[in-house]
């Protein structure tokens, strides 16, 4: 098996057209379930809007306990002056069916993949009348997910019209056959259907970039095109691929320091006019994979330290809001993560932009399981007929992505230890290698016994082989094989340390992924922390964990507060991160503390521990400098040295006195402060201009503080959100995933002194005023829209 990987890849990423037109088609649906029809704008889930069912929603412990079942959805339009028009579904959940004017045009069944539908001659030819479209979703067979996969079209629908010569979907892939410093060689095929039952007349191909953004070859000039003299013939029901070949000198490489991207502007031109435009946003990078020097990006080593992250948006459910995942990357960015792997399933496009634009890798993954079922209606229902086409629409929409660095064919399958197994990995491969074979193909593999080496055929069949908990194995399977490349594609959140330690070391092993960088719905009760008396086990005991309904083993909270197992890692992991302070919370406390496997012990931003003064509770500093003093009230506590050893960590026990507590390093400082009583509420937005197209969102936590400001943290206050204006609230709610209360009321209680206020803009421009009213005074927030 070839083991040495070089890859060079130039994304093709967000496109806006003219004549070959493309428009969003959200608004104005109208929605029945259980015989109620509402008016909706997508995107839409409506499991979120019931809220989970505890301990008795369909979905199971799985998925969070809400309830799935059918939804239909529908909307008229008149039939656009176009050739061609289809409607593009970025993912609907699931087993969708699409009618136009009664009849049916066509259908999907996974949910988590794109699908387009052609519907032109299902249209009403005279325009004068309106066309009726209806979309059924059957999410009733369940359980078919082993986490929350919501309801809906819970992404974009577009409504895509063109002249019967076009540029193909997916019809533009930039690449880089060769990168370097001084020059990258770049080809840009560009395919053009002719879909009529006619000849058509093509007189160009023209690619165009903007003047500035680099600097062409000498030979070359900033406009490449392929003219053909006296027009050419494409025959009808044909397709041409011309491919742009040129060099472009210095390139700015992309990386997740240095995430530079390009445009480039490629139009058709027919009978003396435009009739097809796209800009397409391109990145430059070249990456390779090897057991001697492990990830090298750009020409330099990188270690990976990796996410892995749910579909779900936390408190907006599934819905596949743009700012909403671009919300998602940056929290991860922020967290110190530089890869993101799409557990268990292909992504949005938004949030693959997002990667891109802000820095951030990927491992673009397909499928949780295979042929075996996990659950009686999960993809083992699907595979035969649908696998082929799942990956090549995965692919061919994320092939240009420069985040994309690895496709996954799977996670975890069941039937591991069936030698078929190996065959349909093959199979899996080969569906990928038809559309791309710039990037390695991975996947999850496992055990939950002492079976591992027997694994090996499937693992040969895999260019870097995912480890998810096995990473353990690391030194002798290396001794077994020595060219095989390892990540670790899920890891325990409390083995931190010891992951870093093995990516540090070894080059075989390029990183760790864990599970998972933020909390999310469904798989109730992973990484839950419980009191004794409270029931016993872990998520997949007999009947589940029923007052769950979401998985708390996030570095992020659904709020988007970093928990301290957050700071942590990304000072292993990362340079000049700052000094971070958190206090672990006594046992007996709140009763005696029981762990799961996935969690890590109950550690907390607080100095704020009433009831428990004079009494020991141990206080952790993270940094790697190499010594820090403890002080409190001024006092000092204590000095440690820090170093590996410590596994970088300080840790002091200090008898509880409220007051100020302060660590100290060279460089820097961190300080917590005992809280008062509750005062107010305080409301801080992610910004303060929405724009007014429907679909952005702000981000308002509310936080319960002191008279001097200080957070309450362990406030429960019950409140109330009003949202008046050009704005309207989509989701309230707290970081409290046994808290039953559905996540689109205006109501919350507080929970660690904090909750999350999410606001969905209209297509007026105005104001929105934000009132959050409780047993404190009211607080209120105005947030502009243009």
């Amino acid at each position: 098996m070839k083991r040495l990987f070089l890859f060079a890849m130039v994304l093709c990423g967000t496109m806006t057209t003219t004549a070959q037109d493309k428009q969003l088609f959200d608004d104005n649906w109208q929605f029945t379930r259980n015989g109620k029809t509402t008016n909706v704008n997508l995107p839409h889930d409506w499991d979120i809007y019931e809220g989970p069912n505890s301990g008795k929603g369909a979905t199971g412990t799985g998925g969070g306990w809400f309830e799935g079942g059918k939804g239909e959805y529908r909307k008229t339009f008149k039939t656009p002056n176009a050739d061609i028009t289809k409607l593009h579904f970025e993912g609907v959940y699931q087993k969708a069916e699409v009618f136009v004017n009664g009849q049916k045009a066509g259908q999907h069944g996974y949910g988590y993949t794109p699908f387009t539908i052609d519907v032109t001659n299902y249209l009403n030819k005279d325009k004068k009348l309106s066309n009726e479209l209806v979309v059924k979703v059957n999410n009733s067979e369940q359980p078919n997910c082993r986490w929350y996969s919501g309801s809906g079209i819970y992404r974009h629908v577009w409504l895509e019209t063109m002249p019967a010569l076009h540029i193909a979907e997916n019809g533009i892939v930039v690449k880089t056959p060769v990168v370097s410093e001084k020059e990258a060689e770049v080809s840009i095929p560009v395919n053009v259907n002719n879909a009529s039952q006619a000849d058509r007349q093509l007189d160009a191909i023209e690619v165009t970039f903007n003047e500035g953004s680099f600097k062409m070859a000498p030979q070359t000039s900033h406009i490449l095109k392929q003219y053909f003299e006296h027009g050419y013939t494409m025959h009808k029901a044909s397709s041409l691929t011309v491919d742009f070949h040129f060099t472009i000198a210095n390139p700015h490489l992309w990386s997740p320091e240095d995430p530079h991207l390009y445009e480039a502007i490629v139009k058709l031109k027919s009978e003396g006019r435009i009739i097809g435009e796209q800009r397409v946003k391109f990145g430059i990078r070249s990456f390779s994979f090897d057991a001697e020097k492990g990830f090298v990006l750009n020409g330099k080593k990188v270690l990976i330290n990796g996410a892995c992250v749910h579909h779900d948006d936390g408190v907006l459910g599934a819905m596949a809001f743009d700012a909403a995942e671009v919300r998602k990357v940056k929290q991860m960015k922020e967290a110190g993560f530089n890869l993101i792997r799409t557990s268990h399933n292909p992504t949005t496009r938004a949030f693959l932009d997002a990667c891109d634009s802000i820095g951030m890798l990927v491992i673009d993954e397909a499928f949780d399981g295979w042929r075996t079922q996990k659950n009686p209606y999960d993809y083992s229902t699907l595979i035969d007929s649908c696998y082929q086409e799942d990956i090549h629409a995965m692919v061919k929409r994320d092939l240009n992505h420069p985040s994309v660095i690895s496709w996954s064919i799977g996670n975890e399958v069941i039937e591991r230890k069936d030698i078929r197994v190996v065959y349909t990995a093959r199979q899996m491969k080969k569906a990928i290698l038809e559309i791309d074979n710039t990037r390695p193909v991975t996947e999850a593999l496992c055990a939950w016994d002492r079976d591992w080496e027997i694994y090996d055929p499937h693992a040969e069949v895999l260019d870097v082989v995912g480890y998810n908990y096995m990473i353990f194995k690391h030194a002798s399977d290396h001794k077994r094989d020595p060219k095989r490349v390892i990540w670790q594609t899920e890891s325990y959140p409390r083995d931190a340390f010891r992951n870093w330690e093995v990516a540090n070391d070894f080059p075989y092993v390029v990183g760790d992924i864990v599970w998972t960088g933020l909390d999310y719905l469904g798989e109730s009760g992973i990484g839950r922390n419980y009191y004794k008396g409270e029931r016993e086990g872990e998520s997949w005991i007999k009947g589940g964990q029923p007052e769950w309904h979401g998985a708390p083993c996030g570095d992020v909270d659904i709020t988007g507060w970093r928990k301290p197992i957050s700071h942590y890692r990304e000072m292993l992991w990362n340079k000049d991160t700052p000094l971070y302070m958190a206090v672990k919370e006594p046992n007996g406390y709140h009763g005696e503390i029981k762990t799961t496997m996935w969690s890590v012990w109950p550690t907390w931003e607080s100095w704020t521990w009433p009831g428990w003064e004079g009494k020991p509770i141990e206080v952790e500093v993270y940094t790697k400098e190499p010594e820090v003093k403890l002080y409190l009230n001024d006092q000092l506590v204590g000095t440690k040295k820090v170093s590996r050893e410590t596994e970088f960590k300080a840790v002091f026990t200090v008898n509880y006195e409220p007051g100020v507590l302060k660590a100290v390093s060279t460089s820097s400082t961190s300080l917590l402060q005992t809280a008062g009583e509750p005062a107010k509420l305080r409301l801080t937005p992610d910004k303060k201009i929405m724009t007014a197209d429907g679909q952005d969102l702000t981000f308002v936590t509310i936080e319960v503080v002191d008279k001097d400001g200080h957070v309450c943290p362990d406030a429960v206050i019950p409140c109330e959100a009003f949202v008046k204006g050009q704005g309207t609230l989509l989701s309230f709610a707290s970081a409290d995933l046994k808290d039953t209360e559905p996540y689109t009321t205006p109501r919350v209680k507080t929970w660690k002194g904090r909750a999350l206020l999410v606001v969905r803009s209209t297509h007026k421009k105005g104001n929105t005023q934000i009132s959050i009213k409780s047993s404190l005074p009211t607080a209120s927030l105005t947030i502009k829209t243009k």
